[in-house]
């Protein structure tokens, strides 16, 4: 076994590498770009190698730079992760002319699958079934557009190199395969520096289906059964299952051993993934299937496969790559209940699904799952870091197992709804939609799904009355993000016997809201709100909401869907108004802690006149302009929400 190895990647799945490593008491050397100097996967790695800017084209696709740090380190090996160089045999071919050992299949291999269409006619010699459609080397739009006709409409267009969804159109007319041939160039040749393409016929009820297979370096290939992707948006994966929902018997041998007989053709070694679409409109059949793409390396959602199969698919990349032979035989991989995972991204899920950055305030994930199921956290981040705008915004992956389909269901259902991100919108309650959607839940999922119902799963209801008094409450002081501390400790103090109000702002999107909050006596609180918000009264305050407060907002947890509100600076807001007043008012409750001018005093703007201790923080009352203390707060004295602290006697001209 290795004794050190280098991980060419970042993120969750630098750090997921690195815990199986440990465990097998390997050591690991990470690489880093600017932006990710304080990355987790830096700080859990035992060195770490910088290896160039923030832009991944200056780090994390510097093939030359990173053999360069492995071998500068003594790492014997290279674990690509998934994503950047992980698929690109010119980086294979770096690694082992540099004498070390690429954790991953031959160059060779992934030459034989990175290109579609090669792959495809490879696939139809090794006798694996293919989706009808024209693979070939002719690009002319003539050639192109009468293949098409004769393959029959509607067709797909796909770029011959890549993934993610690029460079595909669905085209259903004649007359519109021009027009989206054109689109398809351009998006392909932009995205992989290759427009060339193939023509495939399109199914109707999609579902994508695939199969992990892998293989080591003494003949031998086996199948980790089948894993469901077809939740998909913009053709990009969302939450996926194993094994299959309403797999039969006889096409999951078909396809799994389609799957292996794909492997062999390339004599391949190491973890690999079959893709199938599977033509759903007639229920699962075994002669309705047909291979997409082979992706020759780990998978973003392996761990669904690891649930079901009690495997640890990083181990035995290892020890392929070690020389070691497959650690468990056909026979002995048996399936064992059903897990899911959902994609926790930063994104908008109601504009389209638009990518968000941000710094993650607040990030608390469920303790564990419910009983009778586990729980695992795939994540690369920590509550403190940002998202950058140069990486995918992955913020994590929710892997949920259980006895069946259903209690893996409601686990996941559970586990979204307990997570809390606050600091970026995230797509949380977006997922907690699709768990919970009729046609989802019943297993009765293609790739159109998301597609059909995306206004219902990404409409985001208003805050109710409850949300927002939560959100003023927290505003006030009186909201904490833990219902165990004693939110009422800042405010009740203030009023010894006798009712303290509090004027709170806040802004929710476009909408601005006034509240009013009330403490009494006995410890409970009044919010009055403005419209179209009706009052919220003596609520106790176990009944409140989860919620978080970072600078200048708050977020308020209903389930899944977080509610996030600004709050604008009470100080900044008494600043503006008395920048062109007379006299000074207290932003909010509190108690004079120290007066440092007197009456008949000479100020200068910005000059500190008092400090206020409230919300358990001090605050400096500073001169908003020069002019002469006319009257002045007596040190000690507990004040309320606009009590008039300073009053000016003249304000200076200029």
């Amino acid at each position: 076994m290795f004794a050190k190895i280098l991980i060419a990647n970042r993120g969750e799945i630098a750090c997921r590498v690195i815990r199986t490593a440990r465990k097998m008491g390997v050591r690991c050397v990470a690489v880093y770009s600017d932006a990710d100097a304080k990355a987790m996967h830096v700080a859990m790695a035992d060195e770490a190698v910088h290896i160039g800017a923030s832009p991944v084209g200056e780090s994390y696709l510097r093939g030359d730079k990173i053999v360069a740090a492995a071998l500068a380190t003594g790492a014997q090996a290279i674990h690509p992760g998934y994503g950047f160089l992980s698929e690109n045999p010119d980086f294979v071919d770096q690694v082992t002319a540099a004498g070390l050992t690429f954790i991953g299949p031959s160059a060779a291999s992934i030459r034989a699958m990175g290109l579609k269409d090669a792959a495809k006619r490879l696939m139809e010699k090794a006798g694996v079934p293919v989706v009808p459609g024209y693979h070939g080397e002719a690009q002319e739009i003539v050639l192109l557009a009468s293949k098409a006709r004769e393959i029959g409409y509607p067709v797909l267009i796909k770029a011959r190199a890549g993934g993610g969804g690029k460079g595909m159109r669905r085209v259903e007319h004649p007359d519109d395969f021009s027009e989206a041939l054109s689109g398809a160039r351009r998006e392909a040749k932009a995205a992989f520096g290759d427009d060339r393409v193939l023509v495939e016929k399109y199914v109707d009820k999609p579902r994508h289906i695939e199969v992990q297979v892998f293989g080591d370096n003494f003949g031998n290939a086996v199948h980790l059964y089948e894993r469901d992707c077809s939740a998909q948006r913009r053709h990009q994966k969302v939450i996926e299952e194993a094994p299959a929902p309403g797999m039969t018997p006889a096409l999951r041998k078909a396809m799994t051993e389609a799957a292996v007989k794909a492997a062999k053709a390339i004599s391949y070694s190491g973890a690999g993934t079959i893709e199938f679409i599977v033509d759903a409109s007639q229920g699962l059949k075994a002669d309705r299937f047909w291979f997409m793409e082979m992706n020759t390396r780990l998978q973003v959602e392996h761990p669904v496969t690891e649930m079901v199969t009690g495997t640890d698919l990083v181990e035995w990349q290892l020890r392929v790559a070690a020389g070691e032979k497959l650690p468990k035989t056909q026979s002995e991989i048996q399936l064992s209940g059903h897990a899911f995972e959902a994609r926790i991204y930063a994104e908008d899920a109601a504009k389209g699904f638009l990518p968000a950055t941000g710094t993650l305030h607040h990030l608390k994930f469920p303790d564990a799952a419910p009983e009778g199921a586990t729980m695992r956290i795939e994540t690369g981040v920590r509550a403190g870091d940002a998202i950058s705008p140069f990486y995918d915004p992955m913020i994590a992956k929710l892997i949920v197992h259980g006895r069946d389909r259903q209690s893996a269901l409601d686990a996941l259902g559970s586990a979204l709804s307990q997570t809390e991100i606050a600091g970026s919108t995230v797509n949380t309650a977006f997922l907690a939609a699709l768990a919970a959607d009729a046609e989802f839940s019943a297993g009765d999922v293609d790739t159109g799904l998301i597609g059909r119902h995306q206004e219902a799963l990404t409409v985001v209801p208003p805050p109710s009355g409850e949300t927002v008094a939560a959100a003023a409450l927290a505003a006030s002081g009186a909201g904490v993000q833990t219902l165990s501390d004693d939110p009422w400790s800042s405010l009740a103090g203030y009023a010894h016997f006798h009712t303290v109000a509090r004027r709170t702002r806040l802004r929710h999107g476009e909408e601005d809201i006034l509240a009013r909050v009330s403490v009494r006596p006995d410890g409970r609180f009044e919010v009055a709100l403005s419209a179209p918000y009706e009052d919220v009264n003596s609520h106790d305050l176990r009944a409140t909401p989860r919620l978080a407060r970072w600078p200048g907002h708050v977020t308020v947890f209903e389930g899944a869907t977080s509610y996030n509100f600004a709050v604008p600076d009470p100080l900044a807001k008494a600043d503006e108004a008395a920048a062109a007043s007379d006299s000074l008012r207290a932003p909010m409750p509190g108690l004079v802690k120290l007066v440092r001018v007197g009456k008949g005093d000479a100020v200068t703007k910005g000059q500190p006149l008092l400090i206020l201790e409230a919300m358990k923080m001090e605050h400096t009352i500073a001169a908003p302009h020069d002019g002469v203390i006319a009257e002045i707060a007596v040190e000690g004295a507990q004040v309320s929400d606009g009590t008039v602290l300073v009053r000016f006697a003249e304000q200076a001209q200029g």
